[in-house]
């Protein structure tokens, strides 16, 4: 919609700027050199622990929550896309049976009454129910 349209440049801007910051960084992280930190660092069992507590840490990936939801709703919005269409092709079907029978009725300029009449029965005056002039309630016209 128009009025979100601000927000989503701004989102699509810092999505983009994200997946260029991303892109840049390389694809696995630079080994540390360990053996350079033992030689310069002169406390002995410093580096070692360092390197203990660096290969035991795990970084949690966040769990995905969204995919499945999104694609529920792709699903629902498939579902709902071809119910659509079905109903859609049914009014055509009803649309071109109404297209064809007004095309095969008699030319207007050649019509009686009768024949508007019988083509069109919402025209016909009910002047049983209402015998008075207009034939139909005011509310009608």
């Amino acid at each position: 919609p128009p009025s979100q349209r601000a927000m989503f440049n701004a989102l699509k801007t810092r999505s983009d700027a994200l997946s260029a910051r991303l892109a840049a960084l390389p694809e696995k992280p630079p080994t540390i050199d360990w053996a350079h930190y033992k030689a310069v660092v002169a406390k002995a069992g410093m580096v070692d622990e360092f390197q203990k507590k660096f290969s035991a840490l795990k970084v949690p990936e966040p769990v995905d929550t969204q995919s499945a939801k999104i694609d529920a709703q792709e699903q629902e919005a498939s579902k709902s896309c071809v119910e659509y269409v079905q109903a859609s092709k049914a009014r055509i079907a009803q649309y071109e049976q109404q297209l064809q029978k007004l095309r095969s009725m008699i030319p207007f300029e050649q019509m009686t009454l009768e024949d508007l009449h019988e083509a069109f029965p919402e025209t016909k005056l009910d002047k049983e129910k209402y015998p008075y002039w207009p034939h139909k309630p005011i509310a009608d016209l």
